[in-house]
């Protein structure tokens, strides 16, 4: 059984206003998730590959339960989130965990470093798993995770403004990893950044599959880093999964024409 099960999920948005606030003569509906069957298995990362506007985010934000579907089903371990009550969703939410896209708008600006990082491990109520308790044991948890992402505790009492795009995400990345999570959706986390920054927040989510055994849904509109970081591949296509394989495979050798002109668009170096 898959870690994640996305069955005949599909998110309709109404467009049913024109440009002055009125109602528009034969409003269309805006199909941003189609249909879409997906299995994302216990430790590996599949990327979800498309162009902007693809429908990707949203449908990463559909399988936490972030924003509600149209219809359609999304189990974790089995378990339906979309029939869960708010208490058992909450309860669930400590396995599910997401990294966003721009790490200047992700981290709260009037909290401390240690205070992000440390929220919900105090919403939760979770704190390390050993004798340490109390504010101690969420400040020893919280200089582990910095550790972990490539920080040091000397951060702890700064604000996000103090720091670059790159710190700024790591700092996202232990936020995420707090609770101990299972499954980690990463909304493109680096196409923000510059590229040598990028290529290192890739390596590190790597180093972090490796270590705490996550399992990532890696969202990108880039397919060399998609290609470098997935065991599999899903290219969405105007709300729609048009293809999944091997990485090797869906780079190698696609078979749908939108899969072709993504590799296609896709810049090389030729010395």
């Amino acid at each position: 059984m898959a870690l994640v099960e996305v069955r005949n999920l599909t998110k309709i948005y109404p467009q049913n206003q024109s440009a002055f606030g009125g109602k528009s003569r034969g409003s269309n509906e805006i199909r941003a998730v189609d249909d879409v069957l997906l299995d994302i298995h216990a430790g590996e990362t599949l990327g979800l590959v498309g162009e902007s506007g693809s429908g990707k985010s949203t449908l990463g934000r559909l399988i936490l339960r972030l924003i509600e579907p149209t219809s359609g089903s999304v189990s974790f371990e089995g378990r339906d989130l979309l029939a869960a009550s708010d208490s058992e969703m909450r309860r669930m939410r400590r396995d599910m965990q997401i990294i966003f896209q721009d790490p200047f708008a992700s981290l709260d600006p009037r909290y401390r470093v240690e205070d992000i990082i440390a929220e919900p491990l105090i919403i939760h109520r979770k704190l390390i798993q050993d004798t340490r308790t109390g504010k101690d044991g969420i400040r020893a948890r919280v200089v582990e995770l910095l550790r972990a992402v490539g920080l040091d505790d000397s951060i702890l009492k700064r604000f996000p403004h103090e720091f670059s795009g790159g710190q700024r995400q790591r700092i996202g990345i232990a936020r995420a990893l707090a609770l101990r999570p299972k499954f980690i959706v990463a909304d493109e986390p680096v196409s923000a950044l510059d590229v040598s920054v990028g290529a290192q927040i890739v390596n590190l989510l790597a180093q972090l599959q490796r270590e705490f055994g996550l399992t990532y849904l890696f969202i990108s509109h880039s397919m060399p880093v998609v290609r470098y970081l997935s065991t599999r591949i899903a290219v969405m296509y105007r709300g729609k999964i048009v293809e999944v394989g091997a990485a090797e495979q869906i780079t190698g050798l696609p078979q749908h024409p939108y899969t072709r002109s993504l590799l296609e668009a896709t810049p090389e170096i030729r010395p």
